[in-house]
C-alpha cells in the first residue's frame, strides 16, 4: 500500500509539473527586426506619452496589468514561431493601429519568447509601417526592471 501511495504522489507531481517543463520549450525571438527598431525597458518607458504602445498577449493578461498607456491588441497566433511565418493564419486587427502610417507605435508581448509582438511589429512593417519599435524584453524584462504595471 505505501509503494502504490508513493507511486501515486510522484505520478501525480509529474503530471502537475509537466506543463512548467514544456512552457520553456518556445523558441526565442529574433534580436533583430529588419525595418525597425528593437528597444529596451528604459527606452519604452521614456517613449511613454510620444509612440502608442500595443500589447499583443491575450485580454486576460492585459487586465493583470500592462504598460502604461498601451492599448490591447492580441495576435491571434496560429503560425509557426520563426522568422518565416506565415501572417495569413494569425489573426491581427491593423485597423487598430494609428491611420498615419508614419506614427511611432511600439509592440510588446511576454518576453524574448513572445513571437506575437514580433510577429505584429514584422506586419506592420510590411504593410508600410515606418516608424515601428518592438520592445523584445516585453513583460518580462519590465517586471525585472521593477517598473509599475496599469491595471
Amino acid at each position: 500500500m505505501i509503494r502504490t501511495l508513493a507511486t501515486r504522489v510522484v505520478l501525480a507531481a509529474a503530471l502537475a509539473f509537466a506543463p512548467a517543463a514544456f512552457a520553456g520549450d518556445d523558441p526565442e525571438t529574433p534580436t533583430t527586426l529588419s525595418g525597425g527598431k528593437i528597444i529596451s525597458a528604459d527606452e519604452a518607458k521614456n517613449l511613454a506619452g510620444k509612440a502608442a504602445f500595443f500589447d499583443m498577449r491575450k485580454a486576460v493578461s492585459y487586465g493583470k496589468g500592462h504598460l502604461p498607456g498601451a492599448h490591447p491588441l492580441p495576435y491571434g497566433q496560429k503560425s509557426d514561431k520563426s522568422v518565416n511565418f506565415d501572417a495569413s493564419v494569425d489573426t491581427f486587427d491593423m485597423t487598430k493601429l494609428p491611420g498615419d502610417k508614419s506614427a511611432a507605435i511600439v509592440f510588446y508581448s511576454d518576453g524574448p519568447t513572445g513571437w506575437k509582438s514580433y510577429k505584429a511589429a514584422v506586419t506592420a512593417i510590411k504593410n508600410g509601417y515606418t516608424n515601428v519599435m518592438w520592445f523584445r524584453g516585453g513583460t518580462a524584462e519590465w517586471e525585472a526592471k521593477g517598473m509599475k504595471y496599469e491595471q
